[in-house]
């Protein structure tokens, strides 16, 4: 099964660019973060049109998420047990957003996920960010196939950034963000890896073309799928070329032809 995660910057803005990319790299489930639209208005015909059912979760303009198979669509939760919500009103409700779809797909329960970014250190976002992965934590089920993807907003080590430097004293980078993220890796995932450095450029300063860029974006799988991955890389063509998203694709090979019932949910 081939999976992918892609912070796609806007659904509609590129769907003609994400159902190619679906085609030219024969994708089977792509986790998709930043969709920006409410449910009403994502293009599931041009996905359907290519093979794929949808999942999304979207309530406005803002946020959004979506995982898009062709290998089977079932159990669809359109958030994760716990899932904390946020109001810079602290005395207000704090409404869940729509950061957290997840799907079982040929037997995998895959997760697309848009972690809060955090805005600034000391911010309330900063805090909803730090709460949303520790709660995230309750969900992984080392037991059984898992996959944990999406825009983390979190680079793990100083080599996930092109200058570290010039992260001091911002989001991303800090400790508690970081020891957030290892917690999820202790409670039973392990992090795709690959050779290509980064998954985001930011559009300013020519961070691309410089090649100044962060890695953010992950798969993080539970031991079934660990043992069961083959190859993994980031299709760095795509963030080339105009109206290209900010990020790129994230994407893994896992080999289940012995998948057992047993490692099923």
């Amino acid at each position: 099964m081939r999976i992918a995660n892609w912070n796609v910057n806007s659904v509609r803005t590129r769907a003609e660019r994400i159902i190619s990319a679906l085609e030219r790299n024969d994708i089977d489930v792509l986790a998709l973060q930043e969709t920006k639209v409410s449910d009403d208005k994502f293009p599931y015909a041009s996905f359907e049109a290519a093979g794929y059912e949808v999942a999304h979760v979207g309530y406005n303009q803002w946020n959004g998420v979506a995982i898009a198979s062709r290998v089977g669509l079932d159990n669809v939760q359109d958030h994760f047990n716990r899932q904390p919500g946020y109001n810079k009103d602290p005395d207000a409700e704090q409404s869940l957003e729509a950061r957290a779809v997840g799907a079982t797909c040929g037997g995998v329960e895959i997760w697309s996920l848009y972690v809060p970014n955090g805005r600034e250190i000391g911010d309330s976002h900063y805090d909803y960010k730090l709460k949303f992965l520790y709660e995230l934590t309750n969900s992984v089920n080392p037991q059984i196939p898992q996959v944990f993807s999406g825009d983390f907003n979190i680079a793990p080590r100083d080599e996930n950034v092109w200058d570290i430097s010039a992260f001091e004293g911002k989001t991303h980078v800090t400790e508690p963000e970081r020891a957030a993220f290892q917690m999820l890796l202790e409670s039973g995932l392990t992090q795709i890896t690959h050779e290509e450095p980064y998954s985001y450029w930011d559009y300013k300063g020519m961070r691309f073309q410089k090649n100044e860029g962060m890695l953010i974006d992950f798969q993080l799988v539970t031991p079934p799928m660990a043992r069961r991955q083959a190859h993994a890389w980031v299709d760095t063509a795509e963030r080339e070329g105009k109206g290209a998203s900010d990020h790129t694709l994230v994407i893994a090979d896992y080999d289940l032809h012995d998948l057992s019932l047993d490692e099923v949910r």
